[in-house]
């Protein structure tokens, strides 16, 4: 066996197995010795590297590099730069063939769908493609020093987002604040009973806006939901709750408390609520694998109209509420009543029954 690389690590000694001769790249004894010398300074290199050679640019990687991968990389050592990154092979094509030209390229925060581990995954990647030459001085490759940021990115954009959630409910809490005054003074019989349930409610109101601030323990489902919904009742039975004691982390907490608020406030504009006979019945189911559907449905309202344009608001809970779940979400205007679905999976850090018990149908 041809002793190359030295060390190296774990692609190390994966290279030096590796029948190369079955590749385009060729006998690794007959490697050029300007592929040799940038793939020992690859294997042993701390940073994500790979490599891509030859007239079928065949991959060599090292050990940093293993990660970004995922479950291709049982196998992906010497496969075609087209083969093993089929799934973004259009998005980088066009730097790829930058590099083959002889010109290096730089991207920040390339958005790139990945189905390296079986299903659509959305990264981000900064990245630089730059020739690598052989020994007669002629573009042969190029070589890849990579850097996932899909968690800056993620972590940036939520932030963003979520800013711009803060501002639009500070907007619709006058809105709200009015609702609840004017639904407290429909059915008070006194200006006494009126100002105590006023204050009470808006007691209530500045609870669920805090509910967006607690992120450091688990919170029980049904909670967040009541501690919500609690300033835009003006009867409890007009809500009724059900599903099984599920506990959901920091985050999730903060998108479910987001979701009612939002559907509560435009029930309470718009929807049942704006009306002495509307109903809510909120329900949610888990799986074993962690799936999780939630259900918010609206009856005994005035007939229910789709908006004319989508605003914040819908995308709030169909879109942004939806990612902190991994999963979808969907509001149909149906006439009875409108209806939100969520389905996700409940992340790491909840805490549940591992046979859950339903709590029963109970007013919140």
């Amino acid at each position: 066996m041809f002793d190359f690389p030295r060390d190296g690590g774990e692609m190390g000694r994966a290279i030096r197995a590796f029948n190369w001769s079955k590749t385009s790249m060729g006998a690794i004894d007959t490697w050029p010795v300007s592929l040799r010398s940038v793939v020992q300074m690859m294997v042993q290199q701390g940073h994500a590297i790979c490599l891509f050679w030859g007239d079928d640019l065949n991959i060599v990687y090292n050990d940093a590099y293993r990660p970004f991968l995922g479950a291709k990389e049982r196998g992906a050592l010497g496969q075609p730069f087209q083969e093993i990154w089929s799934d973004v092979w259009e998005d980088v094509k066009p730097f790829v063939a930058e590099a083959l030209a002889g010109r290096s390229t730089f991207t920040e925060d390339l958005r790139l769908i990945m189905h390296r581990n079986g299903y659509p995954e959305e990264t981000f990647w900064t990245f630089s493609y730059s020739p690598l030459y052989d020994d007669a001085g002629r573009v042969a490759g190029l070589i890849d020093v990579a850097v996932d940021t899909t968690a800056a990115v993620k972590s940036r954009r939520n932030e963003e987002l979520l800013r711009r959630e803060l501002v639009h409910r500070v907007k619709n809490s006058v809105a709200v604040t009015t609702a609840v005054v004017s639904a407290t003074m429909r059915h008070a019989e006194t200006l006494e009973e009126a100002r105590d349930t006023i204050s009470k409610r808006i007691a209530a109101l500045g609870k669920a806006q805090n509910l967006i601030h607690q992120s450091e323990t688990d919170a029980d489902l049904a909670s967040i939901i009541r501690e919500s919904m609690e300033a835009h009742l003006d009867e409890p039975q007009r809500l009724i709750v059900s599903g099984p004691d599920v506990r959901v982390s920091p985050q999730q907490a903060v998108g479910l408390s987001l979701a009612v608020y939002e559907l509560a406030t435009n029930a309470l504009k718009y929807g049942a609520l704006s009306t002495e006979s509307g109903r809510i019945a909120i329900s949610w189911s888990t799986r074993e694998d962690k799936s999780f559907r939630f259900i918010w449905q609206e009856s005994g309202g005035p007939p229910v109209q789709g908006p004319r344009r989508r605003g914040f608001g819908s995308r709030l809970t169909d879109q942004i509420v939806a990612n902190y779940f991994s999963g979808t979400g969907v509001t149909l205007y149906e006439r009875d009543g409108l209806m939100f679905e969520l389905n996700g999976t409940l992340h790491n850090g909840f805490e549940d029954e591992s046979e859950p018990q339903r709590t029963g149908d109970h007013a919140a």
